[in-house]
């Protein structure tokens, strides 16, 4: 019982220190700030959400008596909250015999593909949560950060070019959901390292699942459109919507991976050509696109089944 609580508040004092080397203004420090959740994930797979609340609050009081308050409240939205929650979806499961009588003592556990949902939905509400510190209302916010990025841009050494104001206003409307869109990548990324560091300590307490079969739920699709048709309206809704939209997206372009990985089982260079498309993604970005079409299209006209590979019909049984 002791050793569990050390490791939580160990996992926690871990993950508040991330979270506050930002303020350092070092560049590593940005990469530790998205890896907080990590330690608290590990903790809420490996021991149960239950240790990770433990070191969530830990780690929570510690930022606001030794930093301030606001860290604790974001500490405890962006690092604390989703971690203890998505922990506890990947290790949740109910008995087989619930839903296929035919499978007795089997676990059905919690579907990657809600998973998945869940995890857009806490970027979309770091991601809103954030930009409320801002202001309360969208002209606020939109003038906070066309202040803020004047002011670095005004900081640089070389002089501004003569259209920068266009490419201020560029860069403010697509912030909103290129944050919302790294939020959903950044948790997804940390779940998948708690999971690979759970299993390899031989704590992961559930079978890997095949990543291949990842689908979000058909209303997700619905809830998408719903999204992008109010992001055509003005103020803050309309803000909210775009975030909402730009974290689905990032969801769909995580299926259209999963799609990409099962309709290239068959080809011999797999290897290759798949190491090639996460080169050019990573070194260009905006062929994202074509992981968010394709996880459209999936979700639309189920891709993967009808064009995925064919499973040998079973042996039959003597």
């Amino acid at each position: 019982m002791i050793a569990p609580i050390l490791i939580a508040l160990a996992a926690g004092a871990a993950a508040a220190v991330m979270f506050a080397s930002i303020v350092s203004g070092v560049l590593i420090s940005l990469a530790l700030f998205y890896l907080a959740p990590l330690p608290l994930m590990v903790t809420a797979i490996a021991w149960g959400p239950l240790y990770a609340s433990i070191g969530g609050i830990a780690a929570a009081i510690g930022l606001g008596l030794l930093v301030s308050f606001p860290y604790c409240i974001a500490f405890v939205v962006a690092v604390a909250l989703p971690a203890w929650w998505l922990g506890h979806l990947v290790m949740l499961g109910r008995p087989a015999e619930a839903t296929s009588p035919d499978a007795p003592g089997a676990i059905e556990w919690y579907p990657i593909g809600r998973i998945l949902l869940w995890i857009s939905a806490l970027a979309a509400l770091t991601t809103l949560a954030a930009l409320l510190t801002l202001g309360t209302d969208a002209d606020t916010i939109t003038g906070t950060l066309r202040r803020a990025l004047a002011r670095i841009l005004n900081a640089a050494d070389s002089p501004l070019p003569p259209d920068a104001d266009r490419w201020i206003d560029a860069l403010i409307r697509i912030a909103p959901g290129g944050a919302a869109m790294f939020a959903t990548l950044t948790l997804s990324l940390n779940l998948w390292l708690a999971g690979k560091i759970s299993a390899t300590s031989g704590r992961l307490r559930r079978p890997w699942p095949d990543l291949r079969a990842t689908a979000l739920p058909p209303m997700t699709l619905v809830a998408l459109l719903v999204a992008i048709g109010f992001a055509f309206s003005s103020g803050l809704p309309a803000l909210m919507a775009v975030i909402i939209a730009a974290a689905l997206l990032m969801a769909y372009a995580l299926t259209g991976f999963a799609v990409l990985h099962t309709l290239t089982l068959a080809l011999r260079s797999r290897s290759l050509w798949l190491g090639s498309i996460y080169v050019v993604i990573v070194l260009f970005i905006w062929p994202i696109l074509a992981m968010v079409a394709l996880g459209l299209a999936d979700a639309a006209f189920d891709l993967r089944h009808r064009f995925g590979p064919r499973q040998p019909p079973p042996l039959p049984v003597p």
